[in-house]
Order: structure tokens, then C-alpha cells, then sequence
């Protein structure tokens, strides 16, 4: 029997998708499953697969082609084993199906020894690439249906099934795929299948420890929820660098070695205080913005587990020396893992430095639920004309990175200015009290 194969509805907001690939060509031998070409949106990929079995008589569409739903993609000359595939399969009793094990579901709770710094810090929500893992069942589907979400990329466990006892039909996951592609699946992520790298090579596989795991969902769930931009300064920090290096040998340097940071922490909680929107927390479900009438600082701290963002609360009421003493303490804690959760939590703006490492410029990604964050490179000696002559200034370059759903570049620009003001002339700096 001669039969046309349409391209299915691809979701609401959907009217085209250009054909990135086609895979066959007439007189192949197709089975249900078998992908006949590949989509691509300006969210997401996805393979369109056979729905029947049978031999290819002719193909309609090509590479590069803009194409829409109930579009001829082929015809083809089903053969009768087709009809036996997709009764097999609708007869397949979820009861007899056993699950397969989903590798992302893993009982963590006894496991309190890798605590996170972004599962304390950046939000004190459930982030949505971690749904409530330990309420996540096995699901049922069958062996057909497990083999399409596996070549479209897509983790089963995370499709709710409407079939019988909730068993998943291959509709179901069609319906997720396209959530992604139209972008209602906020954080959803299609995963392409990795090649075999051992055809070339040795190998060695290693697993992700759990801070950098979910420090990797929350930025991830962070980079696709929240419009990123990055606005890029640098500030003449000569008189605070030679304030530092006065204060050497007196007693606020006995117990720890003063740094940078404690003034820079000053000049953001005062910058904080005069543009208020960026010490606060956009609610997307009532689209209210909760502005912060405190001013807790995260530091984002390098250990050899990954990233940890202890947090300075209420950095406001805090002189200098208290600032640099609290700063050295909770980094030696947080790379000794001897940090408290409670100190985790509760940042309202987040610093994150490399200056000790190198580099000029970075793009930080925001620490939800917060809407800006500051990236700090390392200081150099450059040049600057003081309007007769060149003369060596010590220049800071940062990096200031912001929702734009809250903050448009004219306030980010003033923000990262007013910052500059402050580091280049301390006596702007209130209660900058040393000791």
C-alpha cells in the first residue's frame, strides 16, 4: 500500500522549521523508528523517526528547506509487517515492561558530605534540572518508546506519561520535545548522544562529584532562565593599593593578610544602596520585584571540590578589618569543608574574583535567585593620560553580568561607573572605618 508520511503538528507557536538534515533516500528500506530527517529551530534540534515500515518511493523535502506541519515529507510502500510492529506495540502490557534503571536518579540522602555551595547559595528553591529526584518513579513505557526518546536525546523520567497507570506513549514524548522547542520547558535541555571516543584513543571516565554537579544544574537552570548581559570597566585603584600596602605592617594585617576585597565589598554595598534594583530578586510568577533591605555578600570561594559561595551578612554594619577577617575565615573553612549550611545561604549580590589567577575580562553567570553578579580580574599597571602626560596607574578591570529582564544596559553602565568612582577615590566610601 502507497502511503504519504506527513510532517506532525509540532506545537502551538510553531509554523516552520528549516530541515537541517535528511537521511533517506528512495528506495530504502525504512523500520518504526528509523529517523528520516532532523529539525532545527532557534531553540532546540529534533529528529522526526518513521511511524511505519516499509520501502521509499519518493522524498519531498531536502536540506536547508523551510518546511510546515502536514507538509508530504515522503511516500512510501508500507509493508504489512509495519501493521504487526504497531500492534505489538500498543499491546505491550505496561505491568510486563520492567524499567529501566534512570541513571540521573540517585539517593543522596544519606550523603551529607558534599554539601554545595549552590544548593545552599544561589537559590533556596528546588532547581528545575533536579525535580524532586527522590519523588521521581520509574516509568513505564515500552521498548519502542524508550528506544525513540533515547535517539531524540531525551531523559524518559522527565516525561509525564497519560497512557494507562500513567505509562508513556510516544505522543508524550513528542509533546515534551516540542515544549523545548518552543521554550516552555524552562531549563529542559535536549542531550545529543556523545560519539565513542575509544575508537581513537584510551579513555579514562570520571564522575562529576556532587558539588560540581548541582553547581552545574543551578547554572545551567541560572543561563536559561535569566537574559544574560555583561557590562565590561575597569577602575584606577592606585590610592586603595597604596592604602593596602601602608597598612602592612600595622595591626590590622597581625591576624590575616589584607587584600583588595573588604574595599571592594564597601563600594558595592554602597553602590547597592544608591541603585536598589540590583540588590534584589525578581518573582517571575507574580512579576514583582522583591527589593533587599539588607546587604549579604556572597564570595564565590575556588576548593578542590569546585565553587563555594560563603555569604557576608549584613556587610553594611562591617568596617574593614571585620570584612577581612570574616572573608579569610570562611574561605579557609569552605576548602577545609568545614562550612555551616546556614552560612550558604542568603546573598543578595555575589562577588566572584580571578585576580589571583590572570586574565583581563569574563562573563560571570548570575546567581539566582539574585540579578547581577560582579567578576573581578586582575589588576595591572597601565599607562593613563592625566591630560598633559602618561603616567602608571594601578587599573582593576570587572566584569558586571545582569538580568535585563530587571536592568537595562543605561543602569548597568552607571552602576559599573559609580563603582568606579568609589575604588578610584575612597573618601567617597562611607563608613569605611580600617579598624
Amino acid at each position: 500500500m502507497i502511503k504519504e508520511i506527513m510532517l506532525p503538528s509540532l506545537g502551538e507557536g510553531i509554523d516552520e522549521v528549516e530541515v537541517s538534515d535528511v537521511l533517506v533516500k528512495p528506495n530504502d528500506s525504512l523500520k518504526i523508528d528509523d529517523i528520516i530527517i532532523v529539525l532545527e529551530s532557534d531553540k532546540a534540534t529534533m529528529e522526526i523517526p518513521a511511524t511505519e515500515s516499509g520501502k521509499i518511493i519518493e522524498v519531498f523535502v531536502k536540506a536547508g528547506e523551510n518546511i510546515s506541519e502536514g507538509q508530504i515529507l515522503l511516500t512510501m510502500d508500507v509493508a504489512d509487517l509495519a501493521e504487526s510492529e504497531v500492534k505489538n506495540d500498543i499491546n505491550e502490557s505496561p505491568e510486563e515492561i520492567k524499567p529501566e534503571a534512570d541513571p540521573q536518579v540517585v539517593d543522596n540522602s544519606n550523603d551529607m558530605s558534599d554539601i554545595s555551595t549552590h544548593e545552599q547559595s544561589i537559590t533556596p528553591t528546588k532547581p528545575i534540572q533536579s525535580i524532586e529526584r527522590s519523588s521521581i518513579q520509574k516509568p513505564l513505557a515500552s521498548p519502542s518508546v524508550r528506544k525513540f526518546a533515547r535517539e531524540l536525546g531525551c531523559e524518559i523520567a522527565r516525561v509525564q506519561g497519560t497512557g494507562i497507570k500513567n505509562r508513556i506513549t510516544r505522543e508524550d514524548v513528542q509533546k515534551y520535545i516540542k515544549s523545548i522547542l518552543v521554550g516552555n520547558t524552562p531549563g529542559g535541555t535536549i542531550h545529543e548522544p556523545l560519539p565513542d571516543f575509544s575508537i581513537w584513543g584510551n579513555i579514562e571516565k570520571t564522575p562529576l562529584n556532587k558539588i560540581r554537579r548541582l553547581t552545574g544544574e543551578y547554572l545551567t537552570r541560572s543561563w536559561n532562565t535569566i537574559p544574560h548581559v555583561t557590562q565590561f570597566d575597569k577602575t584606577d585603584i592606585t590610592d586603595v593599593n597604596d592604602l593596602i600596602k601602608q597598612l602592612k605592617n600595622t595591626s590590622i594585617q597581625q591576624d590575616t593578610k589584607l587584600t583588595l576585597l573588604p574595599f571592594v565589598i564597601k563600594a558595592i554595598v554602597q553602590s547597592l544602596m544608591e541603585f536598589p534594583d540590583f540588590n534584589s530578586s525578581l518573582d517571575p510568577a507574580s512579576n514583582e520585584l522583591i527589593l533587599k533591605k539588607y546587604y549579604n555578600i556572597g564570595i564565590a570561594v575556588e576548593t578542590a571540590s569546585g565553587l563555594v559561595v560563603p555569604v557576608i551578612k549584613n556587610a553594611d554594619k562591617k568596617n574593614i578589618k571585620e570584612l577581612n577577617l570574616e572573608l579569610s575565615d570562611l574561605s579557609n573553612r569552605a576548602r577545609n569543608r568545614k562550612i555551616q549550611p546556614d552560612e550558604l545561604k542568603g546573598s543578595t549580590f555575589t562577588i566572584t574574583s580571578l585576580g589571583g589567577i590572570g586574565g583581563t575580562y569574563f562573563s560571570p553567570i548570575v546567581n539566582l535567585p539574585e540579578v547581577a553578579i560582579l567578576g573581578i580580574s586582575k589588576y595591572n599597571i597601565e599607562p593613563v593620560f592625566d591630560g598633559k602626560k602618561f603616567i602608571a596607574r594601578t587599573m582593576l578591570p570587572y566584569s558586571l553580568s545582569y538580568d535585563h529582564r530587571v536592568i537595562d544596559g543605561a543602569a548597568a553602565a552607571r552602576f559599573t561607573r559609580f563603582i568606579a568612582s568609589l575604588l578610584s577615590d575612597i573618601s567617597l566610601i562611607k563608613g569605611l572605618d580600617i579598624i
